[in-house]
């Protein structure tokens, strides 16, 4: 696309302010800048395309502020982060990268890090529109790559693309996410290359991860990773979800890596524990069990869901908490 120039960005933006915050008509707009109304559409239509404006529907700020009250309170969260529920799996996960890159519009800082996960929730964050909203953060990736994965799911594409979007440099990770064993991942993690990209991570003033599942549509099933035996032992061993594919939990939080883990090469929950705001984005209504495991880690800053995931979670914590009371 051309550049748009600095004059055409004012008229844009002013435009824009007129019709969605002061109530002007189209037709009110064209004349006031004698202009026609195709051109008014038109540059309407563009601070959309440009994230000069941003339309969409959010959760009742009544709704979500009470929400959110009851998720940090019950999860010692920072914040919440409720996105509208949608019907459709691709509109609720870009809904969700929505309310994320809102947050992270805010709240990151010139020369800021932020260590990256895989996966197409924090992948879809990286593809909200919107101009940088810093000039030097780093965005360093938290976990290797995988060819399989293609471009769209490796954390090095995706630190590419959160440059871009908000302002700052990529810092690639130069090892593959899994390995067959934990011999050598453990030789990989020794390598001065991976080690010195993994400290940068480790020292991270906020971090961008997926929150994962054992369901078929998992990141690391589809990968490959495991086989099928070993996914259905791990699900009748009581594990429900990881967090950056390294370390695994079953329902109360508690570590389950006997079965899985040891084979990615990315940061560990006692690691994540160190950085000041993990954000943890899960989109699908699939993994309420897994969100509510995630937040029992206590590793969890800032949880970014949508609203029917969100009343799920707190439902299933009180029904699971009120069963476990009542066991002799």
């Amino acid at each position: 696309m051309d550049a748009i120039a600095p004059t055409e960005i004012e008229l844009m933006t002013e435009i824009a302010r007129r019709y969605y915050e002061g109530d002007a008509t189209q037709a009110d707009i064209a004349a006031e800048f004698g202009l026609s109304r195709m051109k008014v559409s038109r540059l309407l239509r563009q601070a959309r395309e440009e994230g000069v404006v941003d339309v969409r529907i959010r959760v009742h700020r009544t709704v979500a502020a009470d929400i959110e009250e009851r998720l940090c309170a019950r999860f010692g969260l920072k914040r919440a982060l409720i996105a509208a529920d949608r019907a459709d799996a691709e509109a609720q996960r870009d809904d969700v990268a929505l309310v994320v890159a809102d947050y992270l519009d805010r709240e990151l800082f010139t020369g800021a890090t932020v260590a990256v996960g895989m996966g197409r929730n924090v992948a879809a964050v990286a593809d909200t529109r919107g101009r940088p909203a810093v000039e030097s953060a780093v965005f360093v990736c938290a976990t290797g790559g995988a060819h399989r994965a293609g471009e769209p799911g490796n954390a090095d594409h995706i630190c590419r693309k959160l440059a871009r979007r908000f302002g700052g440099t990529p810092e690639t990770l130069y090892a593959p996410a899994y390995v067959p064993d934990a011999a050598l991942r453990d030789a990989l993690l020794r390598n001065q290359t991976v080690r010195r990209t993994l400290d940068v991570a480790r020292s991270a003033d906020f971090a961008l991860i997926g929150i994962g599942d054992l369901g078929e549509e998992s990141h690391m099933v589809r990968m490959g990773w495991f086989k099928r035996d070993e996914i259905l032992a791990a699900r009748a061993a009581g594990v429900v979800g990881d967090l950056m594919g390294y370390d695994f939990f079953d329902l109360e939080g508690r570590e389950r890596n006997e079965i899985l883990g040891g084979r990615v090469i990315g940061l560990r929950l006692e690691e994540m524990r160190a950085i000041p705001n993990v954000v943890a984005i899960a989109s699908e209504p699939t993994k309420t069990v897994a969100i509510l495991a995630a937040l029992r880690t206590g590793i969890i800053g800032v949880l970014a869901t949508s609203l029917v995931n969100a009343q799920s979670i707190l439902a299933l914590d009180e029904a699971t908490r009120l069963a476990t009371q009542k066991a002799p």
